[in-house]
């Protein structure tokens, strides 16, 4: 008895890590920072998901949606939600100094090198191939991430609808986020708050 009591949580996720220290923490999102250096959002979902199993894909979705609402960088904020959640404030800062501090050094590094050859041809040809080619990481990972809206409570319709919308907003019609936010987030947070009261409800109504 006292070992089908003992394995029972393990049970509901036997799939997920975690971190095992903040040192963990700090080189795990030092790696990443360093991967995706100038994109980290396109290799960060792949880390966190596939590779760490630190969180499902769902997890993932919902996090990365409160990073992206909270003031400062989006890959940042996360990291600081999953440390916090681990180590709590300890846990949160060496997650954020593993996204930060390396880089750092790297970009002003890199900055006093780009200045000599910011005119060439050479380098503008550069930065617009890096350019297409970031948008199209950026692109590959929202469509991987698509899957996950088929579990969503406002279902998978309106989860496109909401994305179509806000670019619809954003590319052609240049709202300013302060407008999105309001305009499109405010009706969405209460579609869904509404859709997990019903299905609270349903099953509430089915344990009775």
């Amino acid at each position: 008895m006292p070992t089908e009591t003992s394995t029972a949580p393990q049970a509901s996720q036997p799939s997920l890590n975690q971190p095992r220290s903040r040192t963990d923490l700090f080189v795990s999102f030092t790696l990443l920072a360093l991967q995706g250096f100038g994109g980290v959002v396109a290799v960060v979902q792949r880390e966190l998901v596939e590779r760490k199993r630190w969180m499902t894909r769902e997890q993932f979705v919902e996090d990365w949606a409160v990073a992206h609402v909270m003031p400062g960088p989006s890959v940042v904020n996360l990291s600081m939600m999953i440390g916090g959640r681990y180590f709590g404030l300890g846990g949160a800062l060496a997650a954020m100094a593993g996204m930060l501090a390396i880089p750092l050094v790297i970009v002003l590094l890199l900055a006093a090198l780009y200045s000599g050859v910011a005119d060439t041809a050479v380098a503008q040809g550069a930065l617009r191939g890096m350019g297409a080619v970031a948008a199209g990481l950026v692109a590959a990972t929202g469509l991987k991430l698509t899957g996950a809206l088929a579990k969503n409570a406002m279902g998978l319709g309106i989860c496109i609808a909401l994305a179509a919308l806000t670019f619809v907003a954003i590319a052609v019609l240049r709202w300013p986020l302060a407008w999105v936010l309001p305009g499109i987030g405010v009706p969405a947070c209460l579609w869904a708050w509404t859709r997990l009261a019903a299905t609270d409800g349903n099953r509430a109504d089915k344990q009775t």
